[in-house]
């Protein structure tokens, strides 16, 4: 069978692994998608309208777990910047970013980037990535350390029956938590009502001084972030776990540029693929794009049905549930990138770009190619 055969026949699963690995994002996804609802006042049911159709889009199409998530770069600097970033700003780096990804797509040229970052370079930003995660991920958990220990402890146990999706209980345990100490939050959640909100076209999401002051501002600082984690990062991951379902650097940016250019008229936020993200979905049991698909019907549900309280079911989250979520993620997402043979030459770049990453995901690129670069013009040197 060839494999292009193989791949019109691969089917997306739907089973309760799936399910359980379509939560394995909420690490990143609950604090990003807070900040453009509590800051930037963008409205939740359009927000989840959104990454739920895009997640289901995606599954569909890749038939892996690759994320939908938030573009961290536009979220950290709104979060840092309150009052100087506006909604319209962060809708036109949106569509400016569709754009940019597309036209790199379809000239090509996203190919021709992507030849210029080897193997060690994109494995040095996996790891720097899956470091990050860990680090952020402890960070989270120190806001309120037993029940960290508590809902850790517990995924090791619950890690001895490999049927028993961890991140329920652990995502049930923190929920408890919640209602236990705020008993407010369990009251209101009680007396929820579903009530129908259908979206509409947001056709002046901006002008042009938002949309430059977007550009400038937001967009191109992310850029280097959504190209190293996004595209270089994610086609390693996926091609390495999923070598039947193998994806490019062109398709990638593709279906970034086409999200971005849907998301600002339906009252979304910038979004992209990551690493992280799909190393969550595998590390909690997603195989398939099943699980993001799954994800994406739940978040369509809820943004129709649940709109007016999305606010009040993503505060049942503690931040300590959601750190455990990102230091597993971190975890899977660093093993990922262990290379059984390597040169000492490439095992420095390696080492060098992880920490680089931890940084700045722009500079870790731009030294990797620089010292790539050098490192084959001194081996050349050295023959002659």
């Amino acid at each position: 069978m060839t494999a292009e055969n193989s791949k019109k026949i691969f089917k997306n699963e739907f089973n309760l692994m799936e399910l359980a690995g379509a939560f394995g994002d909420l690490g990143t996804l609950v604090p990003f998608i807070l900040i453009y609802i509590t800051i930037l006042k963008f409205n939740p049911a359009y927000v989840f309208l959104t990454f739920g159709i895009f997640n289901i889009f995606i599954g569909y199409l890749y038939k892996t777990p690759v994320p939908v998530q938030p573009m961290k770069a536009i979220g950290g600097f709104a979060a840092t910047h309150a009052g100087q970033v506006t909604s319209g700003m962060v809708s036109g780096a949106g569509l400016f970013s569709g754009l940019f990804w597309s036209v790199l797509a379809v000239t090509g040229m996203t190919e021709v980037v992507a030849k210029l970052i080897k193997r060690p370079i994109a494995k040095g930003i996996i790891l720097g990535l899956g470091l990050s995660f860990i680090l952020e991920g402890i960070k989270m958990m120190l806001q309120i350390p037993f029940l960290s220990i508590a809902g850790l402890s517990l995924y090791f146990v619950l890690q001895r029956y490999n049927k028993v999706p961890s991140i329920f209980i652990i995502m049930l345990a923190g929920i408890i938590y919640s209602v236990v100490t705020n008993p407010d939050i369990g009251l209101k959640i009680i007396n929820i009502r579903p009530s129908l909100i259908l979206p509409e076209l947001n056709l002046g999401v901006f002008n042009l001084s938002e949309f430059i002051k977007g550009v400038v501002v937001l967009a191109i600082p992310q850029i280097p972030l959504t190209l190293g984690n996004g595209i270089i990062a994610l086609v390693e991951e996926n091609n390495e776990l999923f070598p039947d379902r193998a994806v490019t650097t062109r398709k990638t940016a593709m279906t970034t540029g086409l999200m971005n250019l849907v998301s600002p008229f339906l009252g979304g936020v910038p979004v992209c693929h990551g690493a992280g993200g799909m190393a969550g979905h595998v590390k909690f049991g997603a195989r398939t794009g099943g699980a993001t698909i799954l994800l994406g019907l739940m978040l369509v549900i809820l943004s129709l049905f649940f709109g007016e309280s999305l606010e009040l079911i993503l505060s049942m989250f503690p931040k300590s549930i959601l750190g455990i979520i990102m230091l597993l993620a971190g975890t899977e997402l660093a093993f990922s990138s262990y290379v059984s043979e390597m040169s000492k030459a490439d095992f420095s770049i390696l080492t060098l770009i992880a920490g680089l990453t931890m940084w700045n995901v722009g500079a870790a690129l731009i030294v990797g190619v620089v010292f790539t670069y050098l490192n084959k013009n001194k081996s050349s040197e050295s023959s002659d």
